[in-house]
């Protein structure tokens, strides 16, 4: 598999596969999840129907792919954020009005899997049934959730410098969190694993704690001077992967500690989970959804970037076989690889998917 493919796959199958892993015992407390599963909690997918199905995280997170590559189709890369913001709403209607749309820019939209009401968070679906999204400098609301995290996570995978400058990273991350959260640092969430994402998939080969660190750096040169809220992000994030270095702590006390209800709670969490399990992603996910809380958030922010890490060849087999619908999350991601058609020639597959807006007749 191209290396290109490989880490985009692995960024939004991760997630997916997190999501579907998380969501089966979110905002559970830990001691239902270990009366439930016992007393190591979930271990791996609990299959409903023989599939592991993920939630609103994985929703978005394809929905804002698409939105990118409608912006890169046009050749517009600095309209990414319009198009994510349109993306949005589409994925938005499809939770009110679940039946397949009659027009869509996105063909993700024509997918019976991505129009299931999964999204439990009513101010993000308020905010993107406004008139005006919201925006940093004019937020839509106080709403300090993860529902918009993973969606800035993909956007990391247009910032290399082709489509976007690296250093955009940053900015972008920050500004699709605000269309639909009014937090700051839920914005400054998103634009560490925004960073995050887009320095992972260079392949520079720094240790993952350094990636973090730089991403946290960035982030609050960025912010930090016009926002106290960044500096406060940034010393959470830097005590969380202090914890993680201290091999004698009890790692599901220090999950629990977390809370993993906001945006922020959650990336400390994951950036935990991640660093006292690194490169083995199964036990990484095992610790990212035992908890109280956001269960799902924390798996799929974890399975994101340890996917875009390790590549998707990486993923262990067992969790691709039941996850519901890897085949359309696969083609979605080659596309990203890919960017856009081959120079000056015309794609008729291309032209059905990010200029039609329909499926390509095997989704049927």
């Amino acid at each position: 598999m191209d290396e290109r493919v490989s880490i985009c796959r692995g960024c939004l199958l991760g997630i997916a596969v997190g999501d579907a892993m998380g969501h089966i015992v979110d905002e559970k407390s830990w001691s239902e999840i270990r009366e439930d599963y016992g007393p190591n909690g979930l271990l791996g997918y609990d299959l409903v129907n023989g599939c592991a199905a993920g939630s609103s995280y994985t929703q978005t997170a394809t929905f804002v792919t698409n939105g990118l590559l409608l912006a890169v189709t046009r050749g517009k890369p600095e309209l990414y954020l319009r198009y994510v913001g349109l993306s949005l709403r589409e994925w938005a209607r499809a939770q009110h009005f679940p039946r397949d749309p009659e027009r869509s820019y996105c063909w993700v939209a024509k997918i019976p899997q991505m129009r299931v009401r999964k999204c439990k968070d009513s101010r993000m679906l308020d905010a993107l049934r406004f008139p005006e999204l919201g925006s940093m400098e004019r937020p839509s609301n106080r709403a300090a959730t993860p529902g918009g995290l993973t969606g800035g996570m993909m956007a990391g995978l247009v910032c290399n410098g082709r489509n976007l400058p690296r250093d955009g990273a940053v900015h972008l991350g920050a500004k699709i969190v605000a269309l639909t959260h009014g937090d700051p640092e839920t914005w400054f969430a998103g634009s560490v694993l925004c960073q995050v994402i887009a320095d992972l998939a260079q392949r520079e080969e720094k240790p993952l704690k350094e990636v973090f660190l730089d991403s946290i750096q960035k982030m609050q040169d960025a912010f930090g001077a016009d926002h106290p809220q960044a500096n406060t992000l940034a010393d959470g994030l830097r005590r969380a992967i202090c914890k993680a270095q201290q091999t004698e702590e009890d790692h599901r006390a220090v999950m629990e500690a977390f809370c993993c209800e906001t945006a922020a709670q959650c990336l400390g969490a994951a950036m935990y989970a991640c660093l006292t399990a690194e490169h083995d992603f199964d036990s990484a996910l095992i610790l990212a959804v035992n908890h109280s809380g956001r269960s799902a958030a924390v798996g799929a922010i974890v399975g994101g970037i340890l996917g875009t890490c390790m590549g998707a060849e990486a993923l262990p087999e067992f969790y691709m076989e039941s996850l519901e619908p890897a085949s359309v999350l696969e083609e979605l991601t080659g596309d990203l690889a890919v960017g856009s058609p081959t120079a000056g020639l015309f794609d008729d597959d291309w032209d059905h998917k990010y200029v039609q807006g329909l499926p390509l007749a095997n989704h049927g």
